[in-house]
């Protein structure tokens, strides 16, 4: 892989790492995804993209993605226990990335706050709050 500088490093390409993919090339931002499962890594792949088979909490595989050059890291898994330790490994590994994440419990929230994370969403009070803004709308 080319040494790429300035992009972002996607963990997880699920459902959100999928969006957050389709996004980042809307804006023509490079990226590269790193993501654990064999079969999700192939499909990547195919669609051309740049693919790191791995874990994103081991340091050696967010070197790999080049995240010494990265501007930010967008950690999606589906584990808030695997989205910490990357928290803390990413910050580890360059003070200065924007490091956004997600979490699913409260608890969790404040630790990646203390590990080092610059934005945390928490998909279910998302998800509440658009359904919640929804209903008002049609409720006035």
């Amino acid at each position: 892989m080319d040494v790429l500088t300035g992009h972002t490093i996607v963990c997880g390409y699920g459902v959100v790492g999928q969006r957050i993919v389709t996004t980042l090339i809307e804006h023509g931002i490079k990226f590269v995804v790193v993501e654990y499962d064999p079969d999700v890594v192939k499909k990547g792949i195919e669609k051309g993209y740049a693919v790191i088979e791995g874990d994103a909490t081991s340091s050696r595989v967010l070197k790999s993605a080049g995240i010494t050059n990265a501007r930010a890291i967008a950690i999606a898994m589906d584990n808030d226990a695997k989205n910490l330790f990357a928290v803390l490994t990413a910050r580890d590994l360059n003070k200065d990335i924007f490091i956004a994440t997600r979490a699913n419990d409260k608890l969790v929230r404040e630790k990646m706050i203390e590990a080092g994370a610059d934005y945390i969403v928490m998909p279910q009070n998302s998800a509440s709050d658009e359904i919640v803004a929804e209903i008002t709308k049609v409720n006035k």
